[in-house]
């Protein structure tokens, strides 16, 4: 079992070249303008959650999950090429509303700010 320290530095990897496969290798329309905004590994390397999102938003998130699950196979097989572990985890896409939070959080702060 990697140490907390490795399992890190392996989604830090992983997180880059899906980002990197994303802009260059996928062709998808659905996949247009999305963003990898963290990847966590399970302590066995047998899952991948990796969480995205989109300028768009939330409207968008059921066609942006559906076109990771389609491609998942391709990216699976270019990221084990690129991340050299023993055997490379299912990888499960997940939406992340965190932006999405965070612009409205940030909204709600320059209102009450504009009101003082």
């Amino acid at each position: 079992m990697p140490s907390g320290i490795r399992l890190q530095r392996i989604a830090d990897r992983v997180k880059q070249e899906l980002a990197e496969l994303l802009i260059r290798e996928i062709s998808d329309p659905r996949l247009k303008q999305i963003f990898v905004t963290d990847v966590k590994i399970d302590r066995e390397l047998t899952v991948a959650n990796i969480y995205v999102s989109a300028i768009e938003g939330a409207p968008r998130s059921a066609e942006i999950l559906a076109g990771l699950e389609s491609a998942s196979g391709f990216l699976r097989k270019n990221l084990a090429a690129k991340v050299e572990i023993r055997a490379f985890p299912r990888l499960r896409f997940h939406w992340d509303p965190t932006p999405e939070n965070a612009d409205q959080i940030e909204k709600v702060l320059a209102r009450l700010r504009a009101n003082k």
